[in-house]
């Protein structure tokens, strides 16, 4: 039997990025796996979960819990600092 820790190391993300997918969508952090490791490995799919944080920053800001912008903000320069993001320029 596959644990939840067995499933976010096939993601290739980290727990918070999987938490920072769960919050976005409104689903279970198993589900957010499930999409974060989709998302991971398909082209374009590490600028989406970029987003997907970026879009958590700016609710937390809009719900003034400047904790969690903290945490998110975190999240994002980790979630940056492993993985190739490029902008698409259009």
């Amino acid at each position: 039997m596959l644990t939840y820790e067995d499933c976010v190391g096939l993601t290739d993300l980290d727990e918070e990025d999987i938490e920072a997918i769960a919050q976005h969508e409104h689903v279970p952090e198993i589900v957010a796996a499930e999409l974060g490791c989709c998302l991971a490995h398909q082209p374009g799919g590490e600028l989406i979960i970029d987003h997907i944080i970026r879009d958590d920053i700016e609710a937390a800001a809009q719900h003034h819990h400047p904790l969690e912008v903290i945490h998110w903000k975190e999240v994002l320069q980790h979630f940056e600092a492993g993985h190739h993001i490029l902008e698409e320029t259009a």
